[in-house]
């Protein structure tokens, strides 16, 4: 996959796509991250990619020029054109579920922009996507878009060592996920779970299972209501934890 990353402060990517899993993926071919700064698309004497909305207001807006420019200038001669992910307050909350989604296409362009807004017809006429990573504000696009990007790259076959990490994770499967431990079996007398131990695969699966539910019972209760659970987990979190499934569909 290739992602390619609209900024004016490149710098910012360094040391995030040289390290840990994204490093790795690039390493190994699996990935292509790369930023290019789309001041050099200004079209004017002075470089500068923003002015003063019309009808008057505070603060600059990202000018339509060079953000068109730039885009045009990676999809140039490609038959297939990427999504253009506009990094926005006002866009779709981003999930796991986006991330698996956008891990299946090819090449992807995020768009940082760092000042009150974006003329409209950036939008308009050229976004595919617009994501947020929460209902708040930072001072630009470029911390979202490494969020992003990170989320979207370890789905990638090949990308984590072990590839039932990704399918495990909280959110993929619509539930947190269960507890983890490790060695030492005992800890300040704090004990391992028994049934980790007792190499029954099918119990360990159970106990995982169920321990999913609990945490996203106690953690994030809204979770349960979109989550496709058995009638046999419903009626376990109702006798053992009273949870009442009014609005969780069972199958």
């Amino acid at each position: 996959m290739r992602m390619d990353v609209l900024t004016l402060f490149p710098e910012m990517f360094e040391g995030v796509f040289r390290s840990s899993i994204l490093g790795k993926a690039q390493e190994k071919g699996l990935v292509s991250l790369r930023t290019l700064n789309f001041r050099q698309f200004s079209g004017n004497k002075h470089s500068t990619v923003d002015d003063y909305p019309y009808g008057g207001g505070g603060g600059m807006v990202l000018q339509a020029e060079p953000i068109f420019g730039a885009v045009e200038s990676l999809t140039e001669g490609l038959e297939s054109k990427p999504r253009v992910i506009l990094m926005c307050p006002q866009g779709e909350t981003f999930t796991q579920r986006k991330a698996e989604e956008l891990a299946s296409e090819q090449h992807l362009i995020f768009v940082c922009g760092h000042y009150e807004g974006y003329d409209e017809r950036i939008r308009e006429h050229l976004v595919t996507d617009e994501l947020s990573i929460g209902d708040y504000v930072l001072t630009g696009g470029e911390l979202p878009a490494m969020v992003v990007i990170d989320s979207v790259a370890r789905l990638l076959p090949g990308v984590l060592g072990n590839e039932s990490s990704a399918v495990t994770d909280s959110f993929s499967t619509g539930l947190l996920e269960y507890p983890h431990y490790t060695r030492p079996a005992s800890f300040r007398g704090w004990e391992v779970p028994e049934v980790l131990i007792s190499g029954h695969h099918g119990n360990i699966g159970l106990w995982r299972r169920q321990q999913s539910l609990l945490r996203t019972l106690r953690r994030r209760p809204e979770l349960l209501k979109q989550a496709e659970l058995t009638v046999k987990e419903l009626k376990w979190l109702k006798e053992e934890h009273g949870y009442e499934p009014d609005d969780v569909s069972a199958k």
